[in-house]
């Protein structure tokens, strides 16, 4: 099943929504400085655990960081451990 991922720039976020416009999943993150940002929360509601979604809304924040020529500082555990244990995120990532 795919799903519309939609950017919400005054939040900071990615998410997903339902047929309701309830927010069923997102990652949020804030900028520190003019080069780095945090990424701070992923949720993932139940109904769509297990099909990778949390990863796929990391990787938007990732490309967004990319684009923009920013770093990455995880604070949020799931996107600090897949991002710590892949060397695909090592031009973004500070640790």
């Amino acid at each position: 099943m795919e799903h519309e991922i939609k950017f919400e720039s005054n939040q900071n976020r990615f998410y997903i929504s339902n047929n309701n416009n309830e927010t069923i999943a997102e990652v949020t993150f804030k900028p520190v400085n003019e080069n780095t940002i945090i990424l701070y929360h992923t949720f993932v509601d139940i109904s769509l655990r297990g099909q990778g979604i949390a990863k796929i809304l990391v990787d938007k924040v990732v490309d967004y960081a990319r684009l923009n020529n920013l770093k990455i500082k995880p604070t949020c555990s799931y996107a600090l451990k897949i991002m710590t244990h892949s060397s695909s995120y090592q031009d973004v990532l500070i640790n």
